[in-house]
């Protein structure tokens, strides 16, 4: 215990002039005293003490609402972060997807458009050797008739046979027009 009356007159005296206290566990080595200076700066170290550890008490108090609200804060941010992120992959996952889609329904049109231009090509092709197989065979049969009539067959002959030329040569003409053209027009 501090006891002495010189230590507490000097801590009394700069109280007074800086306003200076013994705070803390230093109260407790004060002894009590007769004096009323004496009990005086006791009790207004006591006061003081009491004070400063409500303040500090209080400020601590602040601290750790604060650093529960930024806890509570960064599990919010964290918890957005992954929202975030589930959210960024369902919209990759999504767009994927529906590149996946274009791309099917684009093969699905070029798969249409090459069926459409085969089956065209093939009522082309089918037309055109009707028509060269009708009119051979009608040449022929008025060949054939002109033959068995006895009619002069040599102006018929000749015509029979420049008829089957340009059947043929105008065959050949439109399969290879329409290969030519569908090879151009392939992509690859």
């Amino acid at each position: 215990m501090i006891s002495s009356k010189d230590t507490v007159k000097q801590a009394i005296l700069k109280a007074r002039s800086k306003k200076v206290y013994i705070e803390g566990n230093f109260i407790k080595l004060l002894s009590e005293s007769t004096d009323a200076d004496v009990k005086e700066y006791i009790k207004e170290c006591k006061r003081r003490d009491l004070a400063s550890r409500r303040k500090r008490l209080d400020i601590t108090k602040q601290v750790q609402k604060q650093n529960q609200e930024l806890e509570q804060a960064a599990i919010e941010r964290g918890a957005l972060v992954l929202e975030l992120q589930n959210s960024l992959e369902q919209t990759q996952s999504a767009k994927k997807e529906a590149e996946a889609l274009r791309d099917e329904a684009l093969g699905d049109l070029d798969l249409m458009q090459k069926k459409t231009q085969f089956e065209l090509i093939s009522t082309i092709v089918r037309v055109a050797l009707y028509v060269i197989i009708g009119v051979g065979i009608l040449t022929t049969l008025m060949y054939g008739w002109a033959i068995f009539s006895g009619v002069d067959t040599q102006i018929i002959g000749s015509t029979w046979s420049n008829m089957f030329g340009i059947l043929l040569t105008n065959a050949f003409s439109i399969v290879g027009t329409i290969m030519g053209v569908k090879y151009a027009t392939d992509k690859e």
